[in-house]
């Protein structure tokens, strides 16, 4: 076992004691397909605990989404979301030549699955803000990929932005049915629905998903 390895395997055991990471696969079920999680953000735990509620067999092919500059500011953060996260890294500051989307789209291509957090920044609203476009260029581009909304219970009490020290709190993670973009649909409709199949979630019993 690798070092890499032993890591992942302490820091699924400490999420789990932690938050508990229960997963609910309510509309689709666990599945070695490449899929694109996307969810609400409010905590830098959110895809920990995503990456946790996956079975083992799936998580070195689910890969998050990491902001460059946070995520590579120190020695540790850098070699824990490198060597056992498998991140894809994003700039949030780029020049107006650089796509965005590209490492995501190489990624894609090269037939990983993503997991991502379409609100762009974490929220300590109730509901996600609205979506930025990233999902919509994506669904476009890769029509035939699962699209999974996930929706992130209590995760931001363990740890509230801007704290760094997590608090013990049962948390889990509720996937939804696979949806795609329909043909014709435009962005602002296509984000709303994404959006809307996120918050149904919250709410299992009345999301008829």
């Amino acid at each position: 076992m690798t070092l890499a390895d032993a890591t992942a395997a302490l820091l699924s055991a400490l999420a789990r004691l932690i938050t508990g990471a229960q997963g609910h696969w309510l509309g689709c079920v666990p599945k070695a397909e490449q899929r694109i999680y996307f969810a609400n953000h409010q905590s830098h735990l959110d895809w920990v605990l995503i990456w946790c509620a996956l079975p083992h067999e799936l998580r070195a092919q689910t890969r998050p989404i990491a902001a460059k500059d946070y995520w590579t500011s120190s020695k540790l953060k850098h070699w824990l979301t490198r060597e056992v996260f498998n991140a894809v890294y994003v700039n949030r500051q780029r020049t107006d030549d650089q796509d965005p989307l590209e490492p995501l789209i190489d990624a894609l291509q090269h037939g990983d699955s993503l997991v991502i957090f379409p609100e762009g920044t974490r929220s300590n609203l109730g509901e996600p803000q609205p979506f930025k476009s990233g999902l919509y260029h994506l669904a476009q581009q890769f029509p035939d990929i699962p699209l999974i909304p996930c929706w992130i219970d209590n995760v931001q009490r363990v740890m509230p932005k801007g704290e760094v020290v997590p608090v013990p709190m049962l948390c889990s993670v509720t996937f939804g049915s696979p949806m795609q973009l329909e043909p014709d649909e435009d962005k602002r409709a296509f984000l709303e629905r994404a959006r809307a199949a996120v918050i149904a979630l919250r709410r299992p019993g009345r999301a008829g998903a």
